[in-house]
């Protein structure tokens, strides 16, 4: 008798993108295919513009173009997805609260007052089990059964919970750090028995975004760099699997190329990034604010270059993480040289060179060792699928665990320490006046870089395992905004004014046009270049409606 197939998924769904596991759950857990997107399917460049959307738009738009992205993510692992049992997923209290379509404006606001004042009510955010139609997704039947984990604190999520399970930081009882290197870095300092723990919106670079010729770690992008002999720097490029090659060396100030691999780049992530930043200052091709090449550009395989603007995207996130890490270490009260171990998490922590971090700030300028862990927050959906007895574990360590969340948004320590991040990457404040004005705002100075005695690498990609089936991208997220507005004169300037070239306008009638805005590319409410430039000041971006790419009918295979 053959017994019928029991597939699950494990979800993670992150701020810059969204990643699946397909799990054959009759068969030990075993992984199937992996699925990715390359973006996130709601317009903006990180949480708040998420948020904005959200509260702007109206949840149920919001939700609308989730699901979507979820069914079709589903959709590409190729399976019958009647066959599809459960679902857990993980990720920050924003995601999964969207995904799930309950509350998130307590998110969004910071202070009891302003909740008060709109009757916000916040969620129970403890672990539970629903159904997928219960969420709404369509792509599986109605009863498959749907994990969500816990959150340690309404803002401080099941993403944080998994990087201090799968780490095991608790159980090592020192001062240590941990980070998930993302968009929305979310970071906590465990001292004492207590976790204090933060998220600074460092942007989309950390994740190869907003980059010229960035794009998330998948494959045929470059993930590292090395200096080696007359001035060349070798290039590692991810292949198919996720595992980084040495394709070729490169003189980074001419583009003279010497190939050592068939593999070809099609971009850049953001360990790239910081890996180009690191060379650059240590090797003085990057002079802040600037880069000192005759053209202002480094060369990389394949065309790839890191110009003066993407130093600076670049310069901003890398500032915004410091700033967290040393708010965290100034609001604790120790001073940098007690943190031993620092723990990174996510996709730019496990491809990422501690040291090449350490010397652009990512990692404390002083620590004893680092542990590269790897996307624990898949992992831990991975852990929650194939056993349901982990709902109860997470809930423990969440309810166990005695916690302090900084808010950075409102923090006059993250304020004054990023104010001083901004001049060194943009105006190149020598480290010296840095630590001058540090000091006249009543802050200890960073201290001398010393590098770390051991470095510990868990896991060797960010997905450690991707299935005999391999990995599949899903090319286009999202939804289509569309809307016509009375008076528009189709003159476009909208359009040729999109800095993300998100928006068409396309002329349907005698004197009637309609806007057409890609989400996956849209940079939200953070943005709104289009409204601004209309000169007839008719576009609003707000009342656009969606518009689906393709429709699913319910159907898999």
């Amino acid at each position: 008798m053959v017994l019928p197939m029991a597939y699950g998924i494990a979800l993670d769904l992150g701020t810059s993108g969204f990643r699946t596991h397909l799990v054959d759950l009759s068969n030990k857990g075993k992984i199937i295919s992996t699925a990715i997107t390359m973006r996130h399917p709601l317009p903006g460049a990180n949480i708040m513009d998420h948020l904005h959307f959200w509260i702007e738009n109206g949840a149920e738009v919001g939700h609308k173009i989730i699901l979507e992205t979820v069914d079709k993510l589903i959709a590409l692992h190729g399976v019958d997805c009647r066959e599809i049992k459960r679902i857990a997923v993980c990720g920050n209290p924003a995601q999964l609260s969207m995904f799930e379509g309950i509350e998130i404006r307590d998110l969004a606001y910071a202070g009891e007052s302003i909740l008060k004042r709109f009757n916000i009510t916040r969620p129970n955010r403890r672990g539970h089990t629903t159904t997928a139609g219960a969420i709404g997704l369509t792509v599986v039947g109605p009863e498959t059964e749907v994990a969500i984990p816990p959150a340690i604190r309404h803002e401080v999520g099941a993403d944080a919970l998994a990087m201090i399970i799968k780490s095991k930081m608790l159980e090592k009882k020192e001062t240590c750090m941990v980070t998930d290197y993302g968009t929305n870095a979310e970071m906590g300092l465990y001292h004492e028995g207590e976790l204090y723990s933060g998220s600074a919106a460092a942007g989309p670079a950390m994740e190869g975004q907003h980059i010229s010729h960035g794009m998330l770690a998948a494959p045929y992008a470059i993930s590292d760099l090395n200096v080696e002999s007359d001035g060349y720097w070798a290039n590692f490029v991810l292949d198919e699997r996720l595992g980084p090659r040495k394709a070729s060396l490169i003189n980074p100030s001419t583009g003279d190329l010497k190939r050592l691999d068939s593999i070809k780049a099609r971009g850049i992530t953001g360990t790239g990034v910081v890996a180009a930043v690191a060379l650059g200052l240590e090797t003085g091709l990057i002079k802040l604010p600037g880069i000192a090449t005759k053209d202002k550009i480094l060369h990389f395989q394949d065309g790839i270059t890191f110009n003066e603007k993407d130093l600076h995207e670049a310069g901003k996130a890398m500032g915004a993480i410091r700033a967290g890490h040393k708010t965290l270490i100034e609001e604790v009260g120790i001073s940098d040289e007690e943190i031993k171990t620092m723990y990174l998490a996510g996709a730019s922590g496990t491809y990422v060179d501690p040291i090449k971090a350490q010397t652009c700030g990512l990692v404390p300028r002083v620590v004893e060792k680092t542990v590269q862990v790897g996307n624990t927050s898949l992992m831990m959906a991975y852990d929650l699928l194939v056993d349901p007895s982990v709902l109860d574990m997470m809930q423990s360590v969440a309810d166990s665990i005695a916690s302090k969340h900084i808010m950075f948004a409102t923090s006059k320590i993250f304020e004054d320490i990023y104010i001083n991040e901004v001049a060194y990457w943009l105006e190149g404040m020598p480290m010296e006046y840095y630590n001058k004005m540090l000091k006249i705002s009543g802050l200890s100075p960073l201290p001398d870089i010393k590098r770390p005695k051991e470095t510990m690498r868990i896991v060797d990609r960010d997905i450690p395992e991707v299935g005999s089936k391999g990995l599949k991208t899903l090319e286009h997220v999202g939804v289509f905004l569309i809307g016509s507005f009375e008076g528009c004169a189709g003159c476009k300037r909208c359009e040729m004014e999109c800095p993300e070239q998100a928006l068409k306008v396309e002329k349907i009638g005698k004197k009637e046009y309609k806007i057409r805005i890609a989400t996956e590319y849209c940079l939200g409410t953070a943005c709104k270049n289009c409204e601004q430039v209309c000169p007839n000041g008719v576009l609003k971006f707000s009342e656009l409606k969606i518009v689906k790419r393709e429709e699913l009918n319910g159907k898999c295979a």
